[in-house]
């Protein structure tokens, strides 16, 4: 199993934005991955990264994995470390469909309210873990309700990915009314915030996918979103949306 040092992963998010113009096509129902015959070139946004907290958990996260599948979509997983045993299956399929996952500590603790030990255990457990399991070594960081400390921003070894987006879907799991927020607020190079523990916002999500798809958005990863603005994403830096840099 390979692993790459965090200046070759930076390196080769800058190359995925130039291999995408040669080997991508934004299509929606294309399968992941699948390359075109003939030049291709990088389309024009508007971009926007689609990510999950508080995951993995059986039922929704495959159910979601399987919807975003079929419309050929990649999204970004911030996993909790306790949901990983048992849901190892999938955490590698997420990973072989071209998924980004990210770190939300191991036990959702805020990252406000601990020092370095507690830190230590909740995200550098968990960035262990996934060493573990996945053919990558470096993962961003989201902290538990968006709070974290100037100390554990230093120490968290990684970018600390926010959003732009948040229909708060766990205040009443109201699939209408969140697709409503998310549709009235997303903008080019936002970053949308859901859970995939629930099968109200699996339904918001692919329900979401379908109206941007159609409105002419293009889904990637947080990584991908990075790679495309032709932005190096900075350890101990908080980002909520990537934006055209005209804006």
């Amino acid at each position: 199993m390979s692993k790459h040092p965090l200046i070759l992963r930076a390196g080769a998010l800058a190359l995925a934005g130039a291999l995408l113009a040669l080997s991508w096509t934004w299509f929606p129902g294309r399968p992941l991955g699948q390359a075109t015959a003939g030049p291709a070139q990088l389309p024009d946004g508007p971009f926007v990264a689609l990510t999950f907290d508080d995951g993995p958990r059986s039922s929704t996260t495959t159910a979601l994995l399987d919807g975003l599948s079929r419309r050929g979509v990649r999204a970004t997983f911030f996993v909790i470390g306790e949901n990983v045993a048992g849901n190892e299956n999938l955490l590698i399929r997420m990973e072989r469909e071209g998924h980004q996952i990210g770190l939300h500590t191991f036990h959702h603790k805020s990252l406000a309210l601990v020092g370095g030990a507690d830190f230590c255990a909740e995200v550098d457990q968990l960035r262990d873990t996934l060493q573990g399991l996945l053919d990558q070594e470096s993962f961003m960081l989201r902290p538990p309700y968006g709070m974290i400390t100037p100390a554990n921003r230093a120490r968290a070894g990684s970018p600390i990915i926010l959003w732009s987006v948040d229909p708060e879907d766990w205040s009443d799991q109201d699939t209408a009314r969140q697709v409503s927020v998310i549709l009235e607020t997303v903008q080019d190079g936002g970053i949308i915030l859901l859970h995939d523990i629930y099968p109200s916002s699996v339904d918001t999500a692919l329900q979401v996918v379908d109206e941007l798809l159609a409105q002419g958005y293009k889904f990637v990863t947080v990584e991908e979103l990075f790679a495309v603005r032709g932005v190096t994403p900075e350890n101990g830096k908080e980002y909520r949306k990537l934006p055209p840099s005209s804006e």
